[in-house]
């Protein structure tokens, strides 16, 4: 992805706002957000069956109400070490459209932490050089205080077929 894919990526996350409200979570160590709009509940951990031959990210599903729903560890997209889960781990239902088509996936989180607001003017795209993930799989970066908020290309990472 070259940087002016990474700038209209940017760009969509704002969708020309100032403003943008996000649910904060941490995976890893790592803080990421999702827009607070895609999220439909955080859930406490729940029973999970795991599914042969499905991507590494994506290898169980839960119910949720009465609905199955693939569950995803994106941390394992990212190339990070998959976690044993703690009392603070959460699994995030969101709407997210995949193939076209609006689908709810289960994410699992170490943390759950707030909903805020980041602004746009302390976000930018992901530099294209010197990260030790996928450019194309973070959407934008937001400083706050001392600290980097990742806002992850879900779009990208469930289109992966890997």
């Amino acid at each position: 992805m070259n940087q002016i894919a990474r700038k209209q990526e940017f760009d969509q996350i704002w969708n020309g706002a100032e403003q943008l409200e996000v649910l904060i979570f941490c995976l890893n160590g790592e803080t990421f957000a999702l827009e607070a709009t895609i999220v439909q509940e955080i859930l406490d951990l729940v029973p999970e069956t795991r599914v042969p031959g499905s991507m590494a990210f994506v290898s169980s599903v839960i119910n949720f109400r009465g609905k199955v729903i693939p569950l995803a560890d994106i941390r394992l997209a990212f190339g990070m070490q998959p976690a044993e889960a703690t009392i603070d781990s959460r699994i995030i239902v969101l709407e997210q459209v995949i193939e076209g088509e609006a689908t709810l996936v289960g994410l699992k989180t170490d943390k759950v932490n707030e909903v805020t607001t980041l602004a746009r003017a302390s976000g930018e795209p992901p530099p294209s050089v010197g990260m030790r993930w996928r450019p194309d799989y973070i959407q934008c970066l937001v400083k706050r205080d001392s600290e980097f908020i990742i806002i992850p290309n879900l779009g990208e990472i469930f289109a992966r077929k890997s």
